[in-house]
């Protein structure tokens, strides 16, 4: 599995953003991570492996939303309304395979395969 994050950019608080993440060999649960400077990665959000069911934690719920199309391989993450605490590099990963159609692990330790980051910029 191969995963690319692209997307990312310098916008003002107020500004909306979407990130893709494409994928070779995507039947996985697909998740989104950030680590802003002298912070941990955290998890953002996931989506299951057919799509049928998200989450989000909860800092960016109700802004962000994750949604994935397998015709092309992607997964996005549509960020709205943006603060300047949303900045920092955001990843894409795919969970370890899993059976369970419905699986949305959020721990970073579920996940087998990350692209490199792409850093998302938000000014006051």
């Amino acid at each position: 599995v191969q995963l690319q994050a692209s997307g990312g950019g310098l916008v003002q608080a107020g500004d909306s953003l979407r990130l893709s993440c494409t994928a070779v060999g995507l039947d996985r649960a697909i998740g989104w991570f950030r680590q802003a400077p002298g912070k941990e990665r955290e998890f953002v959000s996931v989506i299951s492996r057919r799509g049928g069911v998200t989450s989000y934690s909860d800092s960016v719920k109700g802004r962000f939303i994750i949604s994935r199309d397998d015709t092309e391989a992607a997964v996005y993450l549509q960020m709205n309304h943006l603060k300047p605490d949303d900045t920092a590099v955001y990843y894409c990963a795919a969970a370890f395979a899993n059976a369970r159609t419905f699986y949305v692990p959020v721990q970073d330790t579920a996940y087998a395969h990350w692209g490199q980051g792409t850093l998302v910029t938000v000014s006051s």
